[in-house]
């Protein structure tokens, strides 16, 4: 009977780390898709290394879903304030908060990429470390609607979350052991999003 008990554990062990783990990455990425105060990627990695050690058939699954789903409506409403911020005389801080976060050098390839290949930049600015707000900032300056951004984010937000997620999968199958996986996987996300700075630092 010991291995019941042990069984009956691992499982209420696992639906408490769900019942909370579900809930809070989705509130992180979202914070983290407004503000740059939360390492998403990372997140994201991480929790499909914790996902990836579950017996639940559709651990992995979630995490994608609640990613994506958290990502995609926190560029929403970022987006949303953005174009409030561009009608309104005075600006606003969340239009001056997009603004500061895009070099305006990286601004301006944003926006002749965006003039020349349209809706492609916007998806694969995600997938870009720091390529989200420039671009998200020339489609603000091309006046472009919400729901004609949300059609665009809507793929970068699930390629993003399937890159991130794969980071952790690959992470979590080297080790046995879970935390083992997520040093991994962060360790693979941080070098991922330093590598353009370390680039044009060398240029």
């Amino acid at each position: 009977m010991t291995w019941l008990a042990d069984a009956s554990r691992a499982v209420t062990s696992e639906s408490t780390q769900q019942a909370v783990g579900y809930p809070s990455l989705f509130l992180l990425v979202l914070i983290g898709a407004l503000a740059p105060v939360v390492p998403t990627g990372a997140l994201v990695s991480s929790a499909a290394v914790v996902a990836f050690h579950q017996s639940a058939p559709f651990a992995l699954a979630w995490v994608f879903l609640t990613a994506s789903l958290a990502a995609f409506l926190g560029d929403a409403a970022l987006y949303w304030l953005g174009r409030r911020g561009t009608r309104s005389r005075n600006g606003s801080r969340w239009l001056e908060a997009i603004r500061s976060r895009a070099p305006e050098e990286r601004a301006a390839q944003a926006r002749e990429k965006l003039a020349e290949h349209g809706v492609a930049v916007l998806v694969l600015s995600r997938l870009v470390p720091a390529g989200r707000i420039p671009v998200m900032l020339a489609c603000l300056m091309a006046d472009w609607p919400l729901r004609r951004f949300s059609q665009g984010n809507l793929p970068a937000c699930l390629a993003w979350a399937a890159t991130y997620q794969v980071i952790g999968i690959l992470g979590g199958s080297l080790f046995a052991e879970p935390w083992e996986g997520v040093v991994v996987a962060v360790g693979l996300t941080v070098v991922i999003s330093a590598t353009p700075s370390v680039v044009r630092w060398f240029r």
